[in-house]
């Protein structure tokens, strides 16, 4: 009968028996005698016998100042030190234990016991048998001592740390006396990025030293080394995922992936609310079983190879219908090949927000961020406050410089509209071909180079909000029919379009000519005229409220050296008797231009009259052409306003005038000047 055959459990506990009565004959002596001829102080060893990673490490040892002869000083970590060191372990600890559990289930019985030693050689974990706890006690090889060479000499643990790599070290190989009844075996662990993370190591009783306890050791860190880049696998996913699951809850958009298949993949929760899909598991299905067959430009876009941007549709969903723009962005494989799609659906009226925003036609201003003291412009803005309650339409009437955005923006934000959009065009700015598509936009198709999937006009960017229509006598004819269509009808037919589109818009005009003069010219169109003119506000223009140019004044100069980091302690009083003197027909927006000007090339603390632009210091023919056209009153009055505003004395005024002061105080009041 052949023989029966052994296990490889016993077939290994054999051979170590055998290689260790080996060992024991042939090799533990000459070690032994080598070791003791180095430590008597002679440095010529057998390198037959002693390997010189061996060697090296007794010549370390005896740097380190570790005696050989007397029982090892291991550093013990005990108490609070001994339950951090374990904390900052416990992952590593976590992950090497059932791999230190089969490697001593393999081992049980012969008399090894399994170690793990962290990156600076503290034992956070031992497996042994119980006939080998004297030489645990002995070696300090339990949990909290610490194995390096400076106090343990060298060993499987503490050498193996410092090179980094398997060793295997027998008997007398050890450079303190007490280890050499032991033989260790070690192999290093790093983490997943390659940093040295400790070691594993197999010690035991020297006679049963065998080579294959070095491979085992290997074997168990290679194993352990996996497992963590394996938890980091997966820890990584995990936080990508959770990632992704917090960017596209951010998502404001309706998101929705697919596969080439067209089968959805993702979508997020904005998306099934929007479609009526809370609650229900749609990830797998095909994207057409979500939505009716009425959405065939829909599926055709998302179906096409192309990427699509801000392409308008309109969705039937769960008998919900609605108007979206939609992005639809392929994703490729690494070779391009298409995999599936990111659709993103943005509701019309959330995307008009967005747009004016992205535009900046927000209104910033409001009526307190208008300054004045005049007694017309003060009545001016008062109008506008009354208007601002209203949804009437307004005209505004000015030279350029009045202030006439700054009104619409301030209307718009005291009206019930604050919170809609506020979208601003300039009719004269726009060429007359284009004109048309700005305000009434255009579908797909419409002319050549036209948007894909359309484009809307600023009526619908403006739908619940506000339309400031500058400089709308530039406004063409032809455009003015259509104009009055929107505006009457509330509602707007994209150009190459068939479907009207409502738009709840108020209207804010605003143009520095005559419309009347323009209308008795044919210029301008009178039923549009009616119409936009529910309410026009005349704005006051600076050459008539010069008692405001001192605080006009002082808010440009403090606003631009504080922009500027300019530091002014004085104003010269020629400055603003200039400004006084000035007829300013670009009106507040010169003013402003000008002291923006001065204090670029301000050097001093003082703004000095020679930075005032030579135009506005030296207007004599501007002043007198101006006063010659006035009446002799409004020239009286105006003189008064000048001198008011240069801060000169009364009694002063009335001797420049040949008056008396109860005279000029007279024609103040009659002039309401203050």
């Amino acid at each position: 009968m052949a023989e029966k055959q052994k296990s490889p459990k016993r077939q290994l506990l054999r051979d170590m028996n055998l290689m260790g009565a080996e060992y024991y004959e042939r090799f533990y002596q000459q070690t032994f005698h080598e070791w003791r001829r180095f430590i008597s102080g002679d440095p010529k060893v057998d390198p037959a016998i002693i390997p010189q990673e061996v060697l090296d490490s007794w010549w370390r040892c005896a740097r380190l100042g570790v005696d050989p002869l007397s029982r090892p000083n291991n550093k013990v970590l005990v108490g609070e030190e001994l339950e951090d060191l374990l904390e900052r372990n416990r992952e590593f600890i976590d992950v090497s234990r059932p791999f230190m559990t089969n490697l001593y289930r393999f081992l049980e019985g012969s008399g090894f016991m399994v170690s793990l030693l962290d990156r600076d050689v503290y034992v956070l974990e031992v497996l042994g048998d119980p006939e080998e706890d004297k030489l645990v006690r002995t070696a300090k090889g339990f949990v909290g001592a610490c194995w390096h060479e400076r106090y343990a000499g060298n060993q499987a643990g503490g050498t193996v740390a410092y090179y980094k790599k398997p060793l295997q070290v027998f008997g007398s190989q050890h450079y303190i006396r007490l280890y050499q009844g032991a033989t260790g075996s070690g192999a290093p662990i790093f983490n997943p990025d390659g940093e040295f993370a400790g070691v594993i190591a197999i010690f035991g009783r020297y006679y049963r030293a065998n080579p294959h306890t070095l491979g085992m050791a290997v074997a168990a860190a290679g194993a352990i080394e996996n497992e963590l880049r394996i938890r980091r696998a997966l820890a990584e996913s995990r936080v990508a995922a959770s990632y992704q699951r917090t960017v596209i809850s951010s998502i404001q958009e309706a998101l929705i992936a697919v596969d080439s298949a067209g089968r959805v993949t993702l979508i997020n929760d904005n998306a099934r609310k929007k479609f009526g899909l809370a609650g229900i598991r749609v990830e797998g299905r095909p994207i057409r079983d979500l939505y009716s067959r009425d959405n065939a430009h829909f599926f055709t876009l998302i179906e096409s190879g192309e990427t699509t941007t801000d392409a308008e549709v309109r969705i039937t969903s769960r008998n919900q219908a609605g108007d979206y723009t939609l992005t639809c962005n392929p994703i490729l494989s690494a070779d391009q090949q298409m995999i599936g799609k990111i659709i993103l659906l943005n509701e019309i009226q959330r995307a008009k927000s967005m747009v004016t925003k992205m535009m900046g036609a927000s209104a910033n201003f409001r009526f307190d961020d208008i300054y004045g003291q005049n007694a017309r412009f003060l009545m001016t803005v008062d109008q506008a406050r009354m208007v601002s309650r209203s949804n009437s339409n307004v005209l505004l009437l000015g030279k350029s410089g009045t202030g006439k955005d700054i009104f619409a923006q301030a209307i718009h934000n005291e009206s019930e509209r604050r919170n809609g959009p506020y979208v601003a065009i300039n009719c004269g700015a726009i060429p007359r071909d284009l004109i048309a598509s700005e305000l009434f936009g255009h579908e797909e198709g419409a002319f050549t180079g036209s948007r894909r999937g359309g484009n809307q006009g600023k009526f619908e960017l403006a739908d619940g909000g506000t339309l400031f229509l500058d400089e709308i006598a530039e406004t063409p004819l032809e455009l003015q029919t259509a104009l009055l269509r929107v505006i009457e009808d509330k509602s707007v037919l994209r150009i190459g379009g068939t479907r009207v589109r409502p738009v709840d818009v108020r209207i804010i005009a605003a143009t520095n000519k005559d419309l009347r003069e323009e209308v008795r010219k044919g210029n301008f169109r009178e039923d549009l005229y009616y119409r936009a003119n529910v309410f026009a506000i005349e704005m006051v223009p600076l050459k008539e409220r010069l008692d405001d140019i001192p605080l006009l004044a002082d808010y440009f100069v403090k606003r631009y050296a504080s922009t500027m980091k300019k530091r002014i302690t004085q104003v010269d009083k020629r400055v603003i008797e200039a400004f006084m003197n000035y007829s300013w027909p670009g009106n507040v927006r010169e003013l402003q231009n000008a002291i923006e000007r001065m204090i670029n090339f301000l050097k001093t603390p003082e703004l000095t009259v020679d930075l005032v632009p030579d135009h506005i210091r030296r207007p004599t023919h501007v002043v007198e052409h101006r006063e010659d056209a006035e009446a002799p009153q409004e020239a009286e009055r105006m003189m008064i306003l000048r001198m008011l505003g240069a801060k000169m004395r009364k009694n002063r005024i009335a001797e420049k005038m040949n008056i008396s002061r109860a005279t000029l105080y007279r024609k103040m009041k009659q002039y309401n000047l203050k």
